[in-house]
């Protein structure tokens, strides 16, 4: 499956942005679903993820609360909607594909096979 994430860009702290991304080449729902970031200078962090029929979720706790993962598999599309983003939340964020991903690894970048190519967030203080 190939995958394209956008919707990107800056914003100030308190602020609300939704990323998206848009997946082709493979049957969308057979696919667990996730998003990392990764902030200049540190390593990648997993997000928030779900499952391929999308009745699962499961969330970094720094974002918790204020972050929304969902998917629209009839439109091959994944989404995260970010509110009352912090000036931490800053980062690219990546949208990231895999099979069969085992719970105790869904939050492991290892566990996917396919990578969009990011989209920077900002937040500004």
């Amino acid at each position: 499956v190939q995958l394209q994430a956008y919707g990107g860009g800056l914003v100030q702290a308190g602020d609300s942005l939704r990323l998206s991304c848009a997946g082709s080449g493979r049957t969308f729902s057979n696919y667990d679903m996730a998003w990392f970031r990764q902030a200049s200078g540190k390593e990648r962090e997993f997000v928030a993820a779900i499952r391929g029929g999308g009745t699962t979720t499961i969330y970094a706790d720094s974002v918790k609360g204020r972050f929304t993962i969902s998917r629209r598999n009839a439109e091959n599309t994944l989404y995260l909607q970010m509110n009352s983003l912090k000036s931490e939340d800053t980062a690219v964020y990546y949208c990231a594909a895999g099979t069969g991903v085992i719970l105790s690894s869904i939050a492991n970048g290892a566990a996917y096979n396919y990578w969009g190519q990011g989209t920077l967030v900002t937040v500004s203080s």
